[in-house]
């Protein structure tokens, strides 16, 4: 008889470890309350991208002069047709989805899953409600975005990023508290088709996040004033109320800032959105009838091979909160291994290399450690970085801001970690990551020949400022 799997949510790492599971044997359930896809395809990574590339296009259209184009004219965004081709997007991917679990034999239910005892699970559905039992279980139930104190959530003037997805016209001005890879993305997208964005963020830096390398911050910080994005540092949100020109924040200087705003401040915008990070949603599944532990903060503890607190579950993705990390491809690793341990395997999923990218423009993307990391960890490292205006590509490209930094251990020039600022940054980053996997060095790198006129250059040319080869750079001195 087939082991029963039941999997609640089918977000990325909820259905690829309903599919993995199903390929290995099992019967499987998969039980989802809203859409197919998760926050991922649903509310985050495919609808931001797909009018990431309407601003992207209108930016290009912009520039259509400086190319040798001409006849272009003026170009403005019709937002509903934005939105509606974003819609589209979602719903062929989320279509394809569906067919996918049908395609594997995977059952899947419409509805809001709750332990019972062990091994059975309730689902309550507006058709009414039904039961699941299971053998195994794979809890992927997500996260949802954080609230502010002080700053409630309206979805009119305030707005999460969700309903930032949804608008039906792009807002004059625009405020985006927090200033990490979800606020910086909203940023720069709005920012392209229109409105006058600021934001706001408490440290002294955007993309407070230790695997960002502070350089690739101050990048993305200078390319904030070139298009106009006002930018304040060391800000606190304390409150807002509606004024006769908009939506009034009061800003304070924050507790988390070495060099915070020397006072109160008021910002007046539009709209603002509330980018501040995600909480796991894990409360209301009634894992205490069956003993899986949460963590302070909410969060479900799992062990290296992902295993609850209680017998045969297993836990995967933003649910298991931010101490590790919240994105759809680790969530995806997770899936797999879940389903494999489930059904007797005992794997661990790899945090150490892990590429993760930031859709801003330019893109940033690391994998690895960043500088500041290994000085804690008491590294010796050589860095090096080389800029992107120096490749034949990018100059072709008319996109020069950026660039590549490689660390590599001092001893043996073994890749540590690697940042790149620039042009399909998400893309390039994975030779990196796959050399981390590798136990790779600044010698392998640097001696893999690499085609011309290309932006992967600026890995290999990188590699050779590590070895203090490169052509295209001035000497290193000292």
């Amino acid at each position: 008889m087939k082991s029963r799997v039941a999997v609640i949510g089918a977000g990325p790492g909820g259905y690829m470890a309903a599919i993995r599971a199903a390929q290995l044997g099992a019967a499987v359930t998969v039980i989802e309350a809203e859409a197919v896809g998760g926050v991922c395809l649903n509310w985050g990574c495919i609808p931001t991208k797909a009018l990431r590339a309407t601003a992207q296009a209108l930016e290009t259209a912009r520039r259509l002069a400086e190319f040798g184009v001409t006849g272009g004219g003026d170009c403005a965004v019709d937002l509903p047709a934005a939105m509606a081709r974003k819609d589209r997007i979602v719903a062929d991917l989320v279509q394809a989805v569906e067919r996918l679990l049908q395609s594997h034999g995977v059952d899947l239910l419409r509805g809001r899953a709750r332990l019972t005892g062990p091994g059975r699970l309730a689902v309550e559905a507006e058709g009414g409600a039904g039961v699941v039992d299971y053998d195994r279980l794979i809890i992927a139930s997500g996260s949802r975005p954080l609230d502010l104190p002080g700053l409630a959530r309206d979805g009119q003037s305030v707005l999460d990023a969700n309903d930032a997805l949804a608008l039906g016209q792009v807002p004059a001005s625009l405020a985006v508290v927090g200033g990490g890879v979800v606020g910086c993305e909203f940023a720069f997208i709005y920012s392209a088709l229109g409105a006058k964005v600021t934001i706001i963020e408490a440290s002294d830096r955007l993309l407070p996040l230790p695997s960002i390398d502070g350089d690739g911050a101050k990048v993305l910080l200078r390319e904030c004033k070139k298009r106009g994005v006002a930018v304040k540092l060391g800000a606190m949100v304390q409150g807002a109320e509606a004024g006769p020109e908009g939506l009034v924040l009061r800003l304070t200087p924050s507790t988390l800032a070495e060099r915070p705003i020397r006072g109160p401040e008021t910002l007046v915008a539009e709209k603002a959105i509330v980018a501040v990070g995600r909480r796991p949603c894990a409360a209301d599944l009634g894992l205490e009838r069956v003993g899986v532990e949460l963590d302070q903060r909410g969060a479900v503890a799992v062990g290296p091979t992902l295993a609850t607190s209680a017998p045969n579950i297993w836990a995967i993705g933003d649910c298991l909160g931010t101490g590790r990390p919240m994105l759809a491809h680790m969530a995806g690793a997770e899936g797999r291994a879940a389903a494999a341990n489930a059904l007797g395997a005992a794997l661990r999923p790899d945090y150490d290399v892990v590429p993760a990218v930031v859709f801003t423009s330019p893109e940033l993307a690391s994998v690895g450690l960043s500088a500041e990391q290994a000085m804690q960890q008491g590294l010796e490292v050589n860095a090096q970085t080389f800029q992107m205006r120096q490749l034949g590509k990018s100059q072709a490209m008319g996109q020069i801001a950026g660039h590549v930094k490689l660390l590599c251990a001092k001893k043996d020039g073994r890749l540590l970690g690697a940042h790149i600022v620039g042009p399909h940054a998400g893309d390039l980053i994975h030779e990196c990551a796959l050399a981390l996997r590798l136990g790779a060095t600044a010698a392998d790198l640097a001696h893999a020949i690499h085609a011309h006129p290309t932006l992967a250059e600026g890995v290999q040319e990188a590699a050779e400022m590590v070895l203090g080869q490169c052509l295209h750079a001035p000497p290193v001195r000292g």
